[in-house]
C-alpha cells in the first residue's frame, strides 16, 4: 500500500504508475481522493462533535449542585442528541475510513526510477548473460540435436504427466525414481547455498488466511490466481514469499535487529488463469511446484544494497548448476503490483532454444509493509517507521530441473549431473 501522503502530494505519478504498470485505470486515484476527503471530513466533524459532548458533559454536573436543574436539564437533552449525531457520524467515518483502504488495496506500487518504461516483455532489459550454451557433440565430434525435457523425462520414467493428471488434473506430474531425487537434490542444494550467505532457515504453512494475503498483496486476486479453501477462508500459497514475509505482520523491529534474513522451501500452487500454447509444456508452467524463496527484512535506507545482495544470492545457485543465464531488469508494463524494482534471471533452455524464468527477485520498499503493518524504531523511544521487504527465488525448481536435463544431456540420451547436484542426488549420471 502507498503512503496516503504521498498520492495526496504526488497523483499524477501514481496515475502515471498505473498506466505504466497497466495495472488498471488511472481514475481510481482520484475516486481514492475523494475518499480520503470524506474520510478526513467525518473524522473532523466527529471529533468536534466528541469534543461537544464531553464540554457538554462537563457542565451539567456543577449546574446540578448549584440547583440550576433546569439548565441542566436542557443540556441533558442536548447531550443525548449530540450522543445520537455521534454514533451516526462513528458509522459513517467507518464507512469512509473502510472504503478508502479498499480503493488503497487497488493502487499498484510506484515503479523505481531506474525501472525502464515498457508494455512488454520484450522491453526489459538484458542488464548481464554469463554462461556458454553448449555445443552438443557426441564422442565422434558429430553434432546431435538436444531433446527437450519432457523427452528426456519419459525416456528415463524421471517424471510421469499423465497420471498426475489423472490424480489432480494437468499440471501436477508426479516425479518418480530418479526424478524425485533430484528435486530433493536441488531443494538441498537451495537451502544450503542460502544458509551458507545469512539465511535462516524456515519452515511455513502452505495455507494462508485473507490478512496475510492482503499484508503482501496477492488480495485483492486480480488475476484469479490463489487456489482458495472456500470453507475454511484460506489459501493455497502460490509463493513461500507470503507466510514467510507474513511472519512478522503486525510486529515492531528494534534497529539493530535488522536485516533479517529468512530461507524456506515450499509447494506453491498457481492456477495460471489463460496460460497456454507451446510455452506451457512439459515443466514450463505447472500448477503445482516446488521453490526456494529467500526474504529480507531491512532498513530503508539499505534496500537497494540488499536488492543487489539477493540478486546475487539468487545468480549464485545458477551458477552453482553451471547453467548459462541472463539477468533482466523489468520493466514497467511486465514487472508485477506490488514491486518497485524487479529483476528476473533466465536460464538457457536447450532442447527448446529458449529463455526459461527461473527466479524473480523484487524489492517492495514499504508497499508490503504499510499492508502487513511491519515496522521498526530506528531509536529505542522512536516514533515506529515501515521496513522495507525484499524477496526472490531462489530458486524455483521447475524450469531449473528442465534445464539441468536439457543442457547436460549427451549424445546417447544419458545426462551427466553438475557436481554440486550430483554430490546431494546419489548419482553422477542418469542413463
Amino acid at each position: 500500500m502507498l503512503d496516503p501522503q504521498f498520492l495526496r502530494d504526488h497523483p499524477d505519478r501514481v496515475r502515471e504508475a498505473i498506466t505504466n504498470k497497466r495495472t488498471g485505470d488511472p481514475a481510481i486515484v482520484d475516486r481514492t481522493l475523494d475518499a480520503d476527503r470524506q474520510r478526513r471530513d467525518a473524522i473532523t466533524a466527529l471529533q468536534a462533535l466528541q469534543q461537544r459532548q464531553g464540554e457538554l458533559s462537563k457542565t451539567i454536573g456543577p449546574l446540578m449542585k448549584a440547583g440550576k436543574r433546569d439548565d441542566a436539564q436542557g443540556l441533558l437533552a442536548e447531550v443525548a442528541e449530540v450522543k445520537e449525531q455521534v454514533k451516526t457520524l462513528e458509522a459513517e467515518a467507518r464507512e469512509a475510513e473502510a472504503l478508502f483502504r479498499d480503493l488503497m488495496l487497488e493502487i499498484p506500487n510506484v515503479p523505481d526510477p531506474s525501472v525502464p518504461v515498457g508494455a512488454t516483455p520484450e522491453e526489459n532489459m538484458v542488464a548481464f548473460e554469463w554462461g556458454e550454451t553448449a555445443a552438443f557433440t557426441g564422442p565422434d565430434g558429430e553434432a546431435f540435436e538436444p531433446l527437450a525435457h519432457w523427452e528426456l523425462a519419459e525416456r528415463h520414467g524421471l517424471i510421469d504427466w499423465e497420471r498426475g493428471a489423472k490424480v489432480a488434473g494437468a499440471g501436477f506430474p508426479f516425479y518418480i525414481g530418479k526424478g524425485a531425487r533430484l528435486q530433493r537434490a536441488l531443494i538441498s542444494l537451495f537451502l544450503d547455498l542460502a544458509g551458507e550467505a545469512g539465511y535462516t532457515e524456515m519452515q511455513a504453512p502452505l495455507l494462508i488466511n485473507e490478512a496475510s494475503g492482503v499484508g503482501t498483496g496477492q488480495i485483492p486476486d486480480k488475476e484469479g490466481q490463489m487456489y482458495e479453501a472456500t470453507k475454511d477462508g484460506l489459501y493455497m500459497i502460490p509463493t513461500g514469499e507470503v507466510p514467510v514475509t507474513n511472519f512478522h505482520r503486525d510486529e515492531i523491529f528494534s534497529a539493530e535487529d535488522l536485516p533479517v534474513l529468512y530461507a524456506a522451501h515450499t509447494p506453491c500452487w498457481r492456477r495460471e488463469a489463460g496460460s497456454y500454447g507451446k510455452d506451457v509444456r512439459g515443466l514450463n508452467r505447472l500448477h503445482q511446484f516446488d521453490k526456494v524463496e529467500l526474504v529480507r527484512f531491512c532498513t530503508p535506507e539499505a534496500s537497494d544494497d540488499h536488492l543487489e545482495a539477493l540478486r546475487e544470492d539468487a545468480e549464485r545457485a545458477v551458477q552453482a548448476l553451471g547453467l548459462p543465464y541472463r539477468r533482466l531488469l523489468m520493466c514497467t508494463g511486465d514487472m508485477g503490483f506490488t514491486q518497485s524494482k524487479k529483476y528476473d534471471l533466465e536460464v538457457w533452455s536447450a532442447g527448446q532454444g529458449m529463455w526459461l524464468e527461473v527466479s524473480s527477485i523484487s524489492n517492495f520498499q514499504a508497499f508490503q509493509a504499510r499492508r502487513a503493518a511491519i515496522r521498526y524504531r530506528p531509536e529505542p523511544d522512536a516514533k515506529p517507521e515501515f521496513v522495507h521487504t525484499l524477496n526472490g527465488s531462489g530458486l524455483a525448481l521447475p524450469r531449473i530441473l528442465a534445464a539441468v536435463l536439457e543442457n547436460n544431456q549427451q549424445a546417447d540420451g544419458s545426462i551427466v549431473l553438475p557436481e554440486p547436484l550430483a554430490q546431494r542426488a546419489g548419482f553422477s549420471r542418469i542413463g
